[in-house]
């Protein structure tokens, strides 16, 4: 059961982690999905979207997806980040991710996110990903 709305994360993130990048379109049991208008700054020589781009919405994605199980922790941090690109991200599109908690321990969170193309239907990265939760006592 989900114990924060997305527009709840977004005044939250507004407040606590204003730089990031990407917009909540949703968030549901133990999963979230964002978006990534791409622009200028997002893309590498050749018109493909930059890996630190790809990985940092990622990021975001699956600490909103732990957020709203959790509810609002600021404290909640990348223990741990893997990516593996799969295919050339197409500047001209907007960016997809997709995040699932794999397991919400009281310590851990574990979790992947596949990023999309806007469009297209193979995933151009996927990211694998700990959090590591404050002690809740």
């Amino acid at each position: 059961m989900t114990v924060m709305t997305a527009a709840a994360i977004e005044d939250f993130l507004d407040e606590i982690f204003p730089q990031r990048t990407g917009t909540i379109e949703g968030v549901d049991e133990m999963r979230a999905t964002m978006s990534l208008a791409i622009e200028d700054e997002h893309l590498r020589p050749g018109a493909s979207v930059s890996g630190p781009t790809l990985m940092g919405l990622a990021d975001v994605c699956l600490y909103v997806a732990i957020l709203a199980q959790i509810g609002p922790e600021p404290m909640a941090v990348t223990s741990d980040l893997h990516c593996r690109f799969l295919r050339r991200p197409r500047g001209d599109r907007d960016i997809i991710a997709n995040a699932r908690i794999l397991k919400l321990g009281r310590r851990l969170a574990v979790g992947e996110v596949q990023l999309f193309s806007a469009g297209v239907e193979a995933p151009v990265a996927l990211v694998t990903a700990t959090y590591a939760l404050p002690d809740g006592d």
